[in-house]
């Protein structure tokens, strides 16, 4: 069966390579545009791109799949299926209509709950204790179509979004494997999507979302320290010296108003919470520093309190 794939980050290049391993037909590989980074706008190629060039798969990176052009070398491509991975590009009507049999698209969220851009982060922002990959019938809407299948996971209560990140991406290959063997069996199975008000959208994250309060409960705000890695990160500011925490957890008991620094020692330091717990932080970054453990840090710059 004649397989092109579309994506584009590090999540996109795990089910790429799971799909390459289990020897499907791999025709091409759409991706983004290079774009530019760093002081000197030198162009870097997706990760998508870089795997796909050291497996000799043809590369593609058109600025829009709209154009009629594109669709023409699309459809030359003769797709049984097509496979979309965190592509980042709004796919069109006419080019879901190409392939043979289906394209299907691999969500990191158990769908419908967490259609949009961040799912794996809000799982773990909310304190969700499963999460999973969704296999997907493409539609013209975001995230709404036909489920072909689901794979579930345990989310780890001290796993941060990156780590869960690594772990969906794994299990997205393995689902999108499985996916394809179904549709080349003909037993494929469609289910609707039911959207009900339980479910929630995954926004995209932004910088506004990373000041901690810490007039809200511990548990909060342990929750928001794992769901904004590897960006933006949570941060605060002590002594006018910004942080980004990276690592922390719930510690103990406390009596004393929200904010307030309860120790600052080889442990980590500790922060009253606005439910009375402390947030203990255990790793973190100064503005213009490097990432470290809180201890480590303090050797240097010892806090008051």
């Amino acid at each position: 069966m004649r397989v092109v794939f579309m994506g584009t980050p590090s999540f996109a290049v795990s089910v790429l390579r799971h799909l390459v391993e289990d020897r499907w037909d791999v025709a091409a590989a759409y991706t983004q545009p290079d774009k530019p980074k760093n002081r000197g706008m030198k162009l870097v190629p997706t990760p998508v791109k870089e795997y796909a060039i050291t497996h000799d798969i043809p590369v593609y990176q058109p600025e829009s799949c709209r154009d009629e052009a594109v669709l023409l070398e699309l459809k030359a491509l003769k797709p049984d299926v097509i496979v979309v991975a965190a592509y980042g590009k709004l796919l069109p009507q006419a080019l879901l209509d190409i392939p043979e049999k289906a394209i299907i698209n691999v969500h990191s969220s158990l769908l419908p709950q967490y259609r949009g851009a961040a799912p794996i982060n809000w799982a773990v922002l909310n304190g969700d204790e499963e999460t999973g990959v969704t296999i997907q019938y493409m539609a013209a809407e975001l995230d709404a179509g036909d489920i072909l299948l689901t794979r579930k996971t345990r989310i780890d209560p001290q796993e941060d979004a990156g780590q869960l990140y690594d772990r969906l991406a794994e299990l997205g290959g393995e689902a999108a494997c499985e996916a394809l063997a179904l549709l080349e069996q003909g037993r494929a199975p469609r289910t609707p999507q039911v959207y009900g008000p339980q479910y929630q959208y995954a926004s995209m994250l932004s910088r506004e979302m990373s000041p901690l309060d810490w007039t809200k409960p511990a548990g909060s705000l342990f929750n928001q320290v794992r769901g904004l890695i590897p960006w933006p990160c949570a941060v605060t500011d002590v002594a006018g010296t910004r942080w980004k925490i990276f690592r922390a957890h719930v510690g103990e008991d406390t009596g004393k108003a929200p904010g307030s620094i309860l120790s600052a020692d080889k442990n980590g330091i500790a922060v009253a919470c606005g439910d009375g717990k402390a947030l203990v932080i255990t790793e973190l970054q100064a503005d213009g520093g490097k990432r470290m453990a809180a201890a480590d840090y303090l050797r240097g710059h010892p806090v008051k309190f």
